[in-house]
């Protein structure tokens, strides 16, 4: 009876750990997935979700319509430019990258983790590890950004003056060299903010401007059958409130946070919560990398179809 009871006991316990086995390697292989060839981050600087009750973007709002998207995302504290921007970039927290001010040109306080460039690693230098051969490239209207990520790192380091010359660098970048990740910064409406208002006639305008460069490209991308094999989130560093920004009212915290193209569901509207450093982890996660445990963002999964 004994001996029994052990047998049953042992092919239990196989069966077990059989069963937990062929599910973690489920988890690794799904982790290692990548779920597209090429991962556009479009960054509107200064468009806040509150924008979306006036701003005429039928391109974007396209995208929202055949994609997943939250307007309840959330900047990190202050809700300024650099901080922000590094935040997304560096899938972390000013706590621990060092990056505080809205200029910042390096951490006012001393990152909690340095890579081989001298700063907290960005998702380029995951990229750089993990895909050696990959192409990458940083295309930006605001100078500012060129601080915040490793710049020898990229294939292509350019500051446009204009968003149109921004857009115009990076669609052919995109459309030449076919890299797997290019961030695309676009800083028009954030200047009408500051001298007109976040909520003007002016600050509108712009946006409309950056909708119709957004729908140039994806029609750019279409065509050269690409977007097949892409997919882009778009998102804001912060909002706005009157002329100015870094302070802890909606209008300047809350951000849209939206994901478009291969493998994406179109559920529309997204429960996640989001904060902006969980946007490298969701590209690392797309990228099918390995996400550093010193990062503090999260993947958002739910973007992904279930198909």
């Amino acid at each position: 009876m004994f001996q029994l009871l052990l047998k049953r006991y042992t092919l239990l316990s196989i069966i077990i750990l059989v069963s937990c086995a062929s599910t973690q390697k489920a988890i690794s292989q799904e982790q290692n997935k990548q779920h597209a060839k090429h991962i556009i981050l479009v960054g509107i600087d200064g468009f806040g979700a509150h924008a979306f009750e006036k701003a005429k973007i039928p391109n974007i709002r396209e995208m929202m319509k055949n994609g997943s998207y939250s307007l309840k995302a959330r900047a990190v504290l202050p809700s300024s430019s650099a901080v922000n921007w590094a935040s997304m970039l560096m899938g972390s927290g000013p706590e621990l990258h060092g990056f505080t001010e809205w200029d910042s040109r390096e951490p006012e306080l001393p990152s909690a983790k340095l890579g081989e460039s001298g700063i907290y690693p960005t998702i380029f230098s995951l990229i750089d590890t993990q895909l050696p051969k990959a192409k990458k490239g940083a295309i930006y209207t605001w100078g500012g950004i060129r601080n915040l990520f490793e710049r020898a790192l990229v294939d292509l380091d350019y500051n446009g003056e204009t968003d149109t010359k921004t857009i115009e660098k990076a669609t052919s970048f995109i459309a030449e060299e076919k890299p797997v990740f290019t961030f695309i910064h676009l800083d028009d409406a954030d200047h009408a903010g500051h001298e007109i208002g976040f909520d003007s006639p002016e600050f509108y305008l712009e946006i409309e401007k950056i909708d119709v460069l957004i729908g140039k490209m994806i029609a750019t991308l279409e065509d050269k059958n690409l977007m097949k094999e892409t997919i882009i989130i778009l998102t804001s560093d912060h909002g706005g409130n009157r002329k100015s920004h870094g302070g802890k009212t909606l209008k300047e915290v809350q951000i849209p946070w939206i994901a478009y193209g291969k493998g994406i569901s179109s559920q529309g509207e997204m429960d996640s919560v989001i904060v902006t450093y969980d946007t490298g982890a969701t590209i690392a996660y797309l990228l099918g990398l390995e996400i550093p445990e010193f990062w503090r963002g999260k993947p958002v999964k739910e973007i992904l179809s279930s198909k």
